[in-house]
């Protein structure tokens, strides 16, 4: 790559490009109603209610022992998690504190309250959940069956460009972001802060799972095209951004 190629990808780092942006014509300004903080589901979807308790309670654990000990661990062992110990990752990740109409304050800092991601998991071992891949449904904390596939595992795999700890977890969560969220807002200046906002969720995911005796690595090099593909996503409107395989350790 020449220099100024690298020059010009490294701009996106920079939050210089706020200057250039006129925000009276982003479509806030225009009046033009925001997008759906949660993306819709069909009707009559099969979903799954997650269950919930006083978390302090349940998974006692102090934020300077989470911190010392957060590592990323790709070696999982062979054990279950409980629907209980994933509705909690769920929570810490993108739980909804207050839902304000077109605003959800969430248990993550996300650039203007837009929160562009959308939370897909590809269940392996989950008690009580069959196989497939579902995504989260922050506003009623609920799991939506979107597909069963053969051989997931390897499909995972295979997506995240051959990394075997991808498909070997209990469970890999995958976020994708839905960019018009943000650009409704920022415009441009979009894309840079939902990088950064995926950022703070993944570092929320380390931190919970040192609660329920979990370990995650998080994947940034994966197969953009055949993951979007495999999650039935057009890549323009929604497309992944982030994984994070979790087992217990």
């Amino acid at each position: 790559m020449s220099r100024e190629e690298m020059n010009r990808y490294r701009f996106f780092l920079k939050d210089s490009i706020r200057k250039e942006i006129d925000f009276s014509l982003t479509d806030q300004s225009r009046g033009i109603p925001a997008p759906p903080i949660q993306k819709p589901h069909r009707l009559g979807a099969a979903r799954v209610e997650l269950p919930s308790t006083d978390w302090d309670k349940e998974f006692p654990i102090s934020l300077s022992y989470a911190i010392k000990n957060r590592i990323s661990r790709r070696s999982y062992k062979n054990e279950s998690l409980t629907l209980l110990e994933l509705s909690y990752l769920l929570w810490a990740t993108q739980g909804i504190r207050h839902d304000a109409g077109k605003y959800a304050f969430r248990t993550v800092p996300s650039a203007g309250c837009r929160h562009a991601l959308e939370t897909y998991l590809a269940v392996f071992n989950v008690e009580g959940l069959n196989e497939g891949v579902y995504r989260y449904l922050p506003l009623t904390h609920e799991l939506l069956l979107e597909f069963k596939t053969d051989n997931l595992r390897e499909k995972i795999i295979k997506a995240s460009f051959d990394q075997n700890f991808a498909g070997q977890s209990a469970v890999t969560f995958i976020w994708t972001a839905i960019p018009y969220r943000m650009e409704w807002r920022y415009d441009i200046d979009s894309h840079k802060v939902i990088a950064m906002d995926a950022g703070h969720v993944g570092q929320n995911l380390y931190l919970a799972c040192e609660a329920v005796g979990c370990g995650t690595c998080a994947i940034g090099a994966y197969d953009q095209e055949y993951f979007d593909e495999l999650l039935g996503l057009d890549g323009e409107e929604e497309f992944v951004i982030y994984a994070t395989p979790v087992g217990k350790v």
